[in-house]
C-alpha cells in the first residue's frame, strides 16, 4: 500500500536568509575579537584588560546561572533590540561596556530569533501529507543516550525525505561506527552505504552490525513480552465490559421472552416455560457470548500487537522482515480470513525475493571524500538516492552540499556538521588565498566580503550555551592551569610558540605542580630547573585572577551560537544560489542540551 505524500513546507526566502546573514556578520565584526584569542594566552596577552571594560564579577552576575537564563528568556523583537547594539562596545577603545546588551544582542542573532528555521514537526507533517505521530523506539540497548537521541530523530526525517522523493538508497558520509546507517537499514529497510575515511571505523561498523543481528532474537523476545503485557490490559478490560453488556442485553431479552410466554400460559399451559429453563438459556447464551468474546479478544490482541510492534516498542522491528525467522502464530488458533491469508502469502514471497539482497542493505565502505569525489567509483550500483551526514567533521559538511548540488542522482541532502575548528578558511591565511574549494565561506556574499572567522573563533562556535545555561559549567580550573603554564613557559623558557601540545594532562595530575612538571616533560623542556616553590609562586600570583578567566569564557559561550549561525547561514545561502534546488532550509533536529550541534541543513532538488 503506497503512503500518501504531502508537499514541501514553506521555506525561508533567499532574500530573507541573505538579510539575516548580513545582520549576523555585522554584529560579529564588533564582537568576534572576544573569541579570536585563545584562552591559553589569556594572561600572557592581558586579554581581559584589552577587551573588557567591566569587572569579572559584573559579567558573571549577568551571565551565570539564573542571570543567563533571564537573558535567554527575554522576548524582544529583533528590530527593537537592534537599537541597543551600538551601546555594547565602546566606540573608541572597542572594549565591551554593557554585558546585558551584549547577551541580548547575541540572543537576537541566534537561530531561534532569526526565524529562518523550519520546525521538525512541520517538516515531517508536510512531507507525509498528514499530521505526524512520533514513533518512540528504545535504542539504548546498543548505543548511548546521546547517540540514541540523535539517530532516532535524524533517521525519522531521512525516512520521510526518502519516501517523499521515492528513493530507497542512502549514502551516509562520515558514517563512523555506523549507528545511523545500521538504524536506517534495519528500522526503515533503506539500502545504506556508509562511507568513512577510517578503516578502523569501517571494521567496527561491520562488527557492530553483525553482533546486532546475532543478538536480535533476544531483543525480539524481550520486546514481545513487553508488548504482550501492554496489549492485553486494555482489550481485557474492554472485553469484560462488552461481556457484561452482552449478558445484560441477553438477560433482558430472555426475561422479556419469559414474561411473554408466562402471559401466554393463561391461554395454553403446554406453552409455559419454567424459570429453571430460562436460567439455563441465559447461562448457555452467556457461555456462547464469552467464547465469542475470547475469540475476538485473541484476534484483537494479535492485531493490536502487530500495530504496536510496528510503532512503539523496543527494537522489535529494527531488522528487515526477512532477517530472522517469523514467529509462529499457531498458538492463537484463530482461523485467518482469505484476504489476510493472501496478504501473508504476498509478504512471504516478497521476503524471499529480497533475501538475496539482504547482505547489501547496509554496506560500510572506506574512502576519503572530497568535493571532487566520483561516487560511481565507490558505489557501483549508484541510483537515485539521498545523501546524509550526522556530525560530519570539518570540510566534509560543506563538501557534502557541493556533491549534492553537482550529482543528478542525489535527490536530497540532510547534513549535520560539527568540528568547526577543522574547517579550512579561504581568507584565514592571506599568503594562501588561492582559488579552490574551501570549507568557509561558501556563499557569494561572504566571499565578496573576504570574511574570516579564524580557528579560535570556530573553536568557540562548538561551545554549548544551553548546557551551561542549565548549570553544566565549563572546566575553568583546567583552563586556568593551562593559561598559567603558558606564563611559565614564556617567562622561564623563552618559548612563545611551539608545535607540541600539552594534551589532556589535567585529569592525570594530582596538583598544579604535578601538572606543570608533566606538561614540561611532554613539551620536552627541562623541568628540573624549576623548584616546586617557584611553580607555586606563579599559582599564587594568578589564583585571584581565575575569576577573570571564568568570566571571559562565559562571554565566549554566549557568543558561540552567533558564530555557528554565520557558518550555517553561509551554507544555506550557498544552496539558495543554486537553480536546481526546489527547497532548502535549516531544521532543528536535536535537543541542544543532549546534542549541542543540533541543526541540519536540508535540501531537495526540483
Amino acid at each position: 500500500m503506497s503512503r500518501s505524500l504531502g508537499s514541501l513546507p514553506p521555506e525561508p526566502a533567499a532574500e530573507t536568509v541573505a538579510s539575516r546573514l548580513g545582520a549576523v556578520a555585522q554584529f560579529l565584526r564588533r564582537a568576534l575579537p572576544l573569541c579570536q584569542a585563545h584562552t591559553v594566552e589569556f594572561y600572557t596577552r592581558g586579554l581581559w584588560e584589552q577587551l573588557v571594560a567591566l569587572s569579572p564579577e559584573t559579567v558573571l552576575e549577568a551571565l551565570s546561572g539564573a542571570g543567563l537564563l533571564r537573558q535567554q528568556q527575554q522576548q524582544r523583537p529583533l528590530e527593537e533590540a537592534a537599537g541597543t547594539f551600538s551601546n555594547v562596545f565602546c566606540e573608541n577603545s572597542q572594549k565591551l561596556v554593557n554585558v546585558q546588551f551584549f547577551a541580548l544582542a547575541a540572543k537576537h542573532h541566534s537561530l531561534p530569533s532569526l526565524e529562518v528555521c523550519t520546525p521538525l514537526e512541520q517538516m515531517l507533517g508536510a512531507l507525509s501529507g498528514k499530521q505526524h505521530e512520533r514513533c518512540e523506539i528504545k535504542t539504548d540497548e546498543f548505543m548511548n543516550y546521546k547517540k540514541s537521541h540523535e539517530v532516532q530523530m535524524m533517521s525519522e526525517l531521512i525516512d520521510s525525505i526518502a519516501n517523499f522523493c521515492g528513493v530507497k538508497q542512502v549514502i551516509d558520509l562520515g558514517s563512523g561506527k555506523g549507528y545511523l546507517s545500521s538504524f536506517l537499514s534495519m528500522q526503515y529497510n533503506l539500502k545504506v552505504y556508509g562511507i568513512d575515511s577510517s578503516n578502523t571505523n569501517t571494521y567496527g561498523a561491520n562488527e557492530r552490525n553483525r553482533k546486532l543481528k546475532k543478538h536480535w532474537r533476544a531483543y525480539q523476545s524481550r520486546a514481545r513480552a513487553n508488548v504482550r503485557g501492554q496489549v492485553l490490559e486494555e482489550p481485557k478490560d474492554r472485553a469484560v465490559q462488552d461481556e457484561m453488556k452482552c449478558s445484560a442485553n441477553i438477560s433482558e431479552k430472555l426475561l422479556s421472552t419469559k414474561n411473554s410466554l408466562l402471559s401466554q400460559d393463561q391461554m395454553a399451559s403446554s406453552d409455559s416455560v419454567p424459570l429453571e429453563i430460562t436460567g439455563a438459556l441465559t447461562d448457555s447464551a452467556m457461555l456462547k457470548t464469552r467464547e465469542q468474546t475470547e475469540t475476538h479478544l485473541v484476534a484483537q490482541t494479535q492485531s493490536d500487537g502487530n500495530k504496536i510492534s510496528e510503532n512503539a516498542f523496543s527494537l522489535l522491528n529494527i531488522l528487515p522482515a526477512d532477517a530472522v525467522e517469523a514467529v509462529s502464530s499457531s498458538k492463537y488458533n484463530v482461523e485467518l480470513c482469505e484476504e489476510e491469508k493472501e496478504q501473508r502469502k504476498m509478504a512471504s514471497i516478497k521476503a524471499k525475493a529480497n533475501k538475496s539482497n539482504d547482505s547489501n542493505i547496509y554496506l560500510p565502505l572506506t574512502s576519503y571524500i572530497t568535493a571532487e569525489t566520483e561516487l560511481r567509483d565507490i558505489i557501483t550500483d549508484l541510483e537515485d538516492c539521498i545523501m546524509v551526514g550526522l556530525h560530519t567533521c570539518g570540510d566534509l559538511a560543506p563538501n557534502t552540499l557541493r556533491i549534492f548540488t553537482a550529482k543528478p542522482e542525489i535527490k536530497a541532502v540532510c547534513s549535520v556538521g560539527c568540528c568547526y575548528h577543522l574547517l579550512t578558511e579561504e581568507f584565514e591565511n592571506q599568503k594562501d588565498c588561492s582559488p579552490g574549494l574551501w570549507g568557509f565561506p561558501m556563499c557569494r556574499y561572504l566571499k565578496e566580503e573576504g570574511w574570516c572567522c579564524g580557528r579560535n573563533a570556530r573553536m568557540s562556535a562548538c561551545l554549548a550555551l544551553e548546557r551551561v545555561a542549565v548549570s553544566q559549567v565549563l572546566p575553568t580550573e583546567s583552563l586556568f592551569y593551562r593559561a598559567v603554564l603558558q606564563v611559565i613557559i614564556e617567562e622561564c623558557y623563552g618559548v612563545i610558540k611551539s608545535d607540541r601540545h600539552v594534551g589532556k594532562i589535567f585529569s592525570k595530575s594530582s596538583s598544579f605542580v604535578d601538572y606543570v612538571r608533566k606538561s614540561l616533560k611532554k613539551l620536552e623542556l627541562d623541568e628540573s630547573k624549576l623548584p616546586d616553590s617557584c611553580i607555586m609562586d606563579y599559582y599564587e600570583k594568578y589564583k585571584h585572577r581565575m575569576i577573570e578567566l571564568e568570566a571571559f569564557n562565559m562571554l565566549k559561550v554566549v557568543l558561540a551560537p552567533c558564530i555557528e549561525v554565520l557558518l550555517l547561514l553561509d551554507r544555506l545561502c550557498y544552496l539558495k544560489e543554486k537553480d536546481n534546488i526546489a527547497w532548502s532550509g535549516l531544521v532543528k533536529l536535536f535537543d541542544p542540551v543532549k546534542s549541542p550541534r543540533c541543526y541540519a541543513v536540508v535540501a531537495l532538488k526540483k
